[in-house]
Order: structure tokens, then C-alpha cells, then sequence
């Protein structure tokens, strides 16, 4: 089992930042690929950001060159640093994980999830 627990949500301006963190224990977290998730209101859980295990990332197209995941192994920790924020970045973001992820942007590949933070930009 690993457990994973989100922190660094809160309520930003539009072309503000914020870092959100996902900390986990439980097992050896440099064996599992890590990734970030997000719930508009109203819509389906969407994919944001991925580090594999060995620290090579992938982005959705809405957030690439505004958003960076990275990791420390050390902390057993995965950040997600969000720059240049939206209104249209407004959700709850999930923490997700696993050891073997056959579809990258399908919720349903990951087997670990935290219990979200909300993120709101106002305009």
C-alpha cells in the first residue's frame, strides 16, 4: 500500500503561482511512477503531469511550459509547481501512483490516489 497526501492548494489571482506537494509513504517511492490529476467543477478527472519513475516527466498540452513536476526521492515527494495560472486551472488536483502504468492519461492506470486539494484562480 501507499498512502499520499496532497498539501499547497489554495486561492490564487490569475497570473499567480502556487505549489502543491504529495508526500508518500508506504513503500519505496522511487519504484513508482508518479503523476498529477485534476476535477474541474462539474467535469471528468483529467490528466495534468507525469514523472516516471527515473524522473523523466509528461505534460498535458494546457499546462506545458506553465506547469513543472519534479520529485525527491529522498522526501519521498512529488511537487507540482504552477506558474501563470488560469481561471480554466480551477479543480480539485489528485495525487496519483503506481509501479506500472499502462495508459499515462487514464485514471484508472494508477492504483494509488491522495484525497485532492482545491485549487481556485479568480480572474
Amino acid at each position: 500500500q501507499v498512502q499520499l497526501v496532497e498539501s499547497g492548494g489554495g486561492l490564487v489571482q490569475a497570473g499567480g503561482s502556487l505549489r502543491l506537494s504529495c508526500a508518500a509513504s508506504g513503500r519505496t517511492f522511487s519504484r513508482y511512477h508518479m503523476a498529477w490529476f485534476r476535477q474541474p467543477p462539474g467535469k471528468e478527472r483529467e490528466f495534468v503531469a507525469i514523472s516516471w519513475m527515473r524522473g523523466t516527466t509528461y505534460y498535458t498540452d494546457s499546462v506545458k511550459g506553465r506547469f513543472t513536476i519534479f520529485r525527491d526521492n529522498a522526501k519521498s515527494t512529488v511537487y507540482l509547481q504552477m506558474n501563470s495560472l488560469k481561471p480554466e486551472d480551477t479543480a480539485v488536483y489528485y495525487c496519483a501512483a503506481d509501479a506500472l502504468v499502462s495508459i499515462v492519461t487514464t485514471p484508472r492506470s494508477y492504483d494509488y490516489w491522495g484525497q485532492g486539494t482545491q485549487v481556485t484562480v479568480s480572474s
